[in-house]
């Protein structure tokens, strides 16, 4: 359902936007072009066929009355800004981006076409993207679930689930801007909430199994997890990894999830 209301929304904002740019040139077919780190045959497709169905309800079938480009770098981030580059090239009209590296990425491509983020993690003022909330000014907007604010939430109700909880492993991906954000401010929350962390990090799928053996070697007495499109790659590896070590766990991806040990 969120999904749903999210790609509704998009749609309208983006129709809206293509709009306002159809009126200063000769008609053509609308070009929207998506840019995310992810898998394209992961969890990005998720999106791409609820927004072309969602288009679709609202009149516009594509390669008819729209046109879209996807590019996906399969989560080898040093692939970005040539695939943001190519959707400049093809001149899309507007770039949708789910994540934080996706909009530097594209932002650091073009300072004239419209740029929609639709999940950045963290305050798109810190990263840069926009000059406020209240007015992003230049051509980036968009949604923004701001995880990093909710960091020490989620570690202060990790510690109300379990009252002797003294150490987290926190898992983060370096690679990743929003997710490296995360990981700083639960170090700062965690301080307050007398709690050590363990720092889990991986920057491929492969360190994951072993990263865990070492979070569990550490003492770790719970999970928590930050976004980023590596670690929703392997976010059901991580659920059974943290069932299997008896982890409680907060996940942030496509979903939050809390786990009694």
């Amino acid at each position: 359902m969120r999904r749903r209301i999210i790609s509704v929304v998009l749609a309208i904002i983006l129709l809206a936007t293509i709009f306002t740019a159809e009126a200063q040139q000769p008609a053509k077919l609308p070009k929207i072009g998506f840019l995310s780190s992810g898998f394209g045959d992961g969890g990005s497709s998720g999106w791409r066929d609820s927004f072309i169905r969602e288009f679709g309800q609202l009149g516009y079938v594509e390669n008819k009355t729209v046109a879209f480009e996807f590019r996906n770098a399969n989560t080898k981030y040093d692939r970005l800004p040539f695939l943001a580059d190519e959707l400049v090239r093809l001149k899309v009209d507007v770039i949708v981006t789910p994540g934080s590296n996706d909009t530097r990425a594209a932002k650091n491509a073009t300072k004239t076409i419209p740029i929609v983020f639709t999940g950045a993690g963290s305050d798109p003022v810190t990263l840069g993207f926009v000059e406020s909330l209240a007015r992003p000014g230049g051509n980036v907007t968009g949604f923004a679930q701001i995880s990093s604010l909710l960091a020490g939430k989620r570690l202060e109700l990790l510690k109300e689930t379990i009252p002797k909880l003294s150490r987290v492993a926190v898992l983060w991906d370096p690679q990743n801007a929003g997710s490296k954000e995360i990981w700083e401010e639960s170090q700062r929350q965690a301080k307050e909430l007398g709690l050590q962390l363990h720092s889990l990090r991986i920057n491929s799928a492969a360190a994951l199994e072993g990263g865990f053996k070492d979070a569990v070697k550490a003492g770790s007495g719970a999970l928590a997890g930050t976004a980023g499109a590596l670690l929703a790659s392997v976010q059901k590896q991580t659920i059974n990894l943290a069932a299997k070590n008896r982890l409680p766990r907060y996940i942030v991806g496509k979903a939050t999830l809390l786990m009694a040990a």
